[in-house]
């Protein structure tokens, strides 16, 4: 009798765990689902709404229309605010490069004392709520400018050194990991063979990372570009950005001209992504 509920109680073993895994794929599905239609529907509707024909949002529409497309340039100072976005994204993106591939570089290929530490340091701001540091450096400018009497709020230096602390980070990331998975005895023979290390790094090392690159390249324009809540801060009286520009508006109306300045802006970074991918395959990278 005891063999027999031993016989019966090991047959029943797999169906539970299988009941059990079945469970849990389940949850993980749903969890899947539910994230990408969180991403997915407010992109949707801000599509469908940019094809109103009305300029008040009401539902049903009374028809559809794109001529909301071909009046984005009626936004309000949508060309000084698109500028400015570009200009601070551009040397936000140049100063990050220039910091993070050194320090990546530095990460991988030696061993100090700090290194720990410093990693900590360059990854920590990913961590930390974009208001936190905009306020931060907000004070700090503050009373940098109160010691020093040398105007720094709303410069494009300061806002450039403050977006430097969210774009390189990711400089960092992606460098590194393309760093781990390169061969480096490709740079060990380029030595062997009489290369100065400047040569070895600008010949060898450099174009090897050249995925990495341009995907840290990507990501720290998005980043920057894209940031509000810094930008906030630390914005020039009278001087805004895309972004800026767009929630300001938003303050005080809804319509069809400011979801199709937004669909616009985000067809445009998914266009650079999927050209990149092709490149560079990101999918390696990220």
């Amino acid at each position: 009798m005891a063999t027999a509920e031993r016989i019966g109680k090991a047959a029943a073993a797999p169906r539970v765990a299988h009941a059990r895994v079945s469970v849990a794929g389940v949850l993980v599905w749903a969890l899947i689902v539910t994230g990408i239609l969180a991403m997915a529907v407010p992109l949707v509707m801000t599509a469908y709404i940019s094809f109103f024909r009305d300029a008040v949002v009401v539902f049903p529409p009374s028809g559809y229309s794109s001529s909301w497309y071909t009046r984005i340039m009626e936004f309000p100072r949508f060309g000084d605010a698109l500028g400015t976005s570009l200009r601070i994204a551009a040397m936000a993106t140049l100063g990050s490069l220039a910091l993070g591939i050194p320090a990546s570089l530095a990460l991988v290929r030696y061993r100090f004392i700090g290194r720990g530490v410093l990693n900590v340091l360059l990854l920590s701001p990913l961590t930390v709520p974009g208001v936190v540091i905009g306020l931060s450096v907000y004070v700090a400018v503050v009373e940098t400018e109160i010691a020093t009497e040398f105007p720094l709020i709303g410069s494009d230096i300061v806002l450039v050194l403050a977006h430097l602390l969210i774009t390189v980070p990711w400089v960092v990331r992606l460098c590194v990991a393309n760093l781990v998975g390169l061969d480096r005895s490709i740079e060990e023979a380029a030595a062997n063979l009489g290369a100065r290390p400047w040569s070895v790094l600008w010949r060898v090392t450099l174009p090897m990372m050249r995925q990495g690159i341009v995907a840290a390249a990507l990501f720290a324009f998005i980043v920057s570009f894209e940031n509000i809540e810094m930008t906030l801060f630390l914005i020039a009286p009278g001087q805004t950005t895309l972004p800026i520009s767009i929630l300001q508006y938003l303050e005080y109306k809804v319509d069809p001209l400011v979801a199709a300045v937004v669909m616009v802006q985000t067809l445009v970074i998914a266009s650079l992504l999927l050209l990149l991918d092709r490149y560079v395959k990101l999918s390696r990278i990220v």
